[in-house]
C-alpha cells in the first residue's frame, strides 16, 4: 500500500491550495472573492433565534482563544438590523437540509445562516478554521478572506469509535477528542465501554461490574479499577451534545464478555485458557435478565437513538456451547441447529430488548445473519476482506456504516517506518488511504438504488496497542482529518492535493492545543511513542 505523496516547499511545509478557504472538511461549494473582513475589537457577534445563541458563544470563545479578542455579543429580533460590521448568526427557516449552512464573508460583515443549531455550529467551525488559517502576527489585525460558502454533509454518520476497555483514558482525554471531532464536523462518538480487558461504565444494580470487572487493563491486570461513574457519563454525553455529537454506547455481547463474567462467573458461557469467560451463557434466563437490566441503565444515560450490542467474533469463545449439557438442551429446546444458531437467537433476542427500550440496535456486520430486523437496526461493516458482506447487507435493506479495517482502523500504523501497531499482510492505513474512503473500498459493491442505505463512515481506535493519551493522539492525527473530509465533502468536491495543502493549518491547531500527532511532512519530527509491552494477542476486531 502506497503512502501519501506530498508536494512540498522549502522547510517541508505543504503548498497551500489555491481558491481555498483553508477549511477541513472542504465545503460542498466554496467561491472566493476579492477583499476580506477585518476582525477588530469593535466588531460585534449578533444572533437571531434562541437556538443561535450557543453557536454564537462558541464563536466568541473560539476567536478569543485564537486571536485574543473577546467581541461583544447581542441578540437581535426582527426587524432590527445588525450593527455595521457585525458577524451575524441567523437561525432562519428555509430550504436547508439537516446540518447545512450558508456563510458569506464580505468586507462589510459576515452572515451565517442555517435552519438548525447544528448548521450554525458547523458554520462557526468553518469560520474558526478560516481564522486559524489567516492568523496574524501579534498586534496586527486579522483579515478573513471574502468567500461565499454553501455547505451540507455528504453523510449523516461521521464517526469515531474509542475503545476504553483495553486501555482507559479518562474524562480530560475524551473531552479533548470531542473538541477536535467537533472542529472537523464529526457527529458520532461511538464509545466501546465493555470487552475482555475491563468494564468501564457504572451499573448500579450490578456493582461488581466495576469493583471487579473494571480492574486492570490490557497491559497490566493489576491496576486499580478504572471506570466512568454514571455522573461522569452524563457529563461527557452532555459535553458531546453541546458540540452536536451523538454518543453511541457499546455493551458487547454475547462475546467479548470476559470482564463481565469475571465479575459474575455464573453468567459465563464457559471457555478455557485465553477464552475463559469470553461469552455470556446463552442458556440461562438469568443472563437475559442481567443484560436487560444493564441496558435499562445504559439507555437512561444515553439519550441518542442508538445502542450498540457488539455481536462480533463470538466463535473465538463459544466452543463449550456445543458440549455443555445445559446449552445443548437449550439449543434443542429452541429448535436451533448448532452454536451459530444459538448466537443468532441471542442477537435477535437482545436486539428486541434494545428496540423495546426505544433505541435502534447497532451491531458489527455479523449480526445481519441473525435476522435482526433491518427497520430497527443498523450494521457496521468492518470486515474489509469480506467484501460481499457489504453488498448483501445493502441488498437486505440494512442501513450500513462503513468502517472497514483497511483503511478505517486507527490501531493500524500510518507510516511504513512505524513499528508499534497492526498491519494486514503488510498493508497499513496511511493518510492517503483514509482519504480514499468510501470510493476505494466500495467500488462495485453498492447495488443500484441502495446508495442511500449507506449511513456514513467511521474510524475505529482499538486500543490494545494504544495505552495513553500521547499514543492515542499520535495514531489518530492527522488521519481523523482525512476521515472527516471523506465523510462530509461530496465526492465531486474532494481534492486530495487541496486537502494536503490544508493539513498544516490543522497541525498548527493541534500544536496550539498541545495535542501530539504524527507529522506526515516531517516523519522524524516526533518519535513514535512506544506501545504497550504486552505481546499483541486479542481478537481481530480490536
Amino acid at each position: 500500500m502506497m503512502g501519501v505523496v506530498f508536494t512540498t516547499i522549502a522547510g517541508g511545509e505543504a503548498l497551500p491550495a489555491k481558491n481555498d478557504a483553508g477549511i477541513i472538511p472542504a465545503p460542498a461549494k466554496c467561491e472566493m472573492a476579492a477583499g476580506g473582513y477585518m476582525v477588530a475589537a469593535t466588531n460585534k457577534i449578533c444572533w437571531r433565534g434562541t437556538e443561535a445563541e450557543e453557536p454564537a458563544k462558541f464563536l466568541c470563545a473560539g476567536l478569543k482563544e485564537r486571536i485574543g479578542l473577546e467581541l461583544a455579543m447581542s441578540g437581535l429580533t426582527q426587524p432590527h438590523p445588525a450593527p455595521a460590521g457585525a458577524i451575524v448568526l441567523d437561525l432562519a427557516p428555509g430550504p436547508f437540509v439537516a446540518e447545512a449552512y450558508l456563510l458569506k464573508v464580505e468586507p462589510a460583515g459576515i452572515t451565517l445562516r442555517a435552519g438548525s443549531a447544528a448548521g450554525l455550529f458547523y458554520g462557526v467551525q468553518s469560520l474558526l478554521q478560516m481564522a486559524a488559517a489567516a492568523v496574524a502576527a501579534p498586534g496586527n489585525p486579522l483579515k478573513l478572506p471574502a468567500v461565499s460558502i454553501e455547505d451540507s454533509p455528504r453523510f449523516e454518520w461521521r464517526g469515531l469509535m474509542l475503545d476504553e476497555s483495553r486501555h482507559f483514558f479518562g474524562k480530560p482525554a475524551v473531552k479533548e477528542l470531542l473538541d477536535v471531532m467537533a472542529s472537523l464536523k464529526l457527529n458520532r462518538f461511538h464509545w466501546h465501554l465493555t470487552d475482555e480487558s475491563g468494564w468501564r461504565i457504572e451499573i448500579k444494580k450490578y456493582p461488581k461490574l466495576t469493583t471487579v470487572g473494571a480492574l486492570g487493563n490490557w497491559s497490566d491486570a493489576g491496576l486499580p479499577a478504572q471506570f466512568y461513574t454514571q455522573a461522569d457519563i452524563r457529563e461527557i454525553v452532555a459535553y458531546a451534545a453541546a458540540r452536536q455529537i451523538v454518543t453511541v454506547p457499546e455493551i458487547d455481547m454475547p462475546g467479548h464478555a470476559t470482564a463481565a463474567c469475571r465479575a459474575y462467573p455464573e453468567l459465563s458461557g464457559g471457555g478455557t485458557g485465553q477464552w475463559n469467560g469470553f461469552t455470556f451463557n446463552p442458556a440461562r434466563e438469568e443472563t437475559y435478565r442481567f443484560l436487560e437490566a444493564v441496558l435499562r441503565e445504559v439507555t437512561a444515560l444515553f439519550p441518542g437513538p442508538y445502542v450498540h450490542l457488539g455481536g462480533d467474533e463470538v466463535h473465538y469463545g463459544n466452543q463449550c456451547w456445543s458440549t455443555d449439557p445445559e446449552i445443548v438442551k437449550f439449543t434443542q429446546a429452541h429448535g436451533l441447529r448448532d452454536a451459530a444458531g444459538v448466537e443468532r437467537y441471542f442477537a435477535r433476542r437482545m436486539a428486541g430488548v434494545i428496540n423495546r427500550l426505544g433505541k435502534t440496535t447497532l451491531g458489527w456486520d455479523e449480526i445481519a445473519g441473525a435476522g435482526v430486523a433491518p427497520a430497527q437496526s443498523a450494521v457496521m461493516w468492518w470486515r474489509h476482506d469480506r467484501r460481499q458482506v457489504l453488498t448483501q447487507l445493502l441488498e437486505q435493506n440494512y442501513r450500513v456504516v462503513l468502517c472497514p479495517r483497511l483503511p478505517c482502523y486507527f490501531d493500524f500504523v500510518q507510516d511504513a517506518s512505524h513499528q508499534q501497531g497492526r498491519r494486514w499482510n503488510g498493508a497499513f492505513n496511511s493518510l492517503d488511504d483514509v482519504y480514499q474512503v468510501p470510493e476505494a473500498v466500495t467500488a462495485g459493491l453498492i447495488p443500484a438504488g441502495k446508495e442511500t442505505n449507506v449511513l456514513g463512515v467511521e474510524a475505529c481506535a482499538w486500543t490494545e496497542r494504544i495505552q495513553n493519551r500521547e499514543r492515542l493522539a499520535f495514531m489518530i492525527y492527522p488521519r481523523l482529518a482525512a476521515l472527516a473530509e471523506s465523510a462530509w465533502t461530496p465526492a465531486g468536491a474532494k481534492d486530495k492535493s487541496g486537502f494536503i495543502g490544508r493539513v498544516p493549518v490543522f497541525l498548527r491547531e493541534l500544536d496550539r492545543r498541545h495535542i501530539p500527532y504524527f507529522d506526515p511532512f516531517k516523519p522524524a519530527r516526533t518519535a513514535e511513542p512506544a506501545g504497550p509491552l504486552k505481546k499483541a494477542e486479542g481478537t481481530a476486531n480490536g
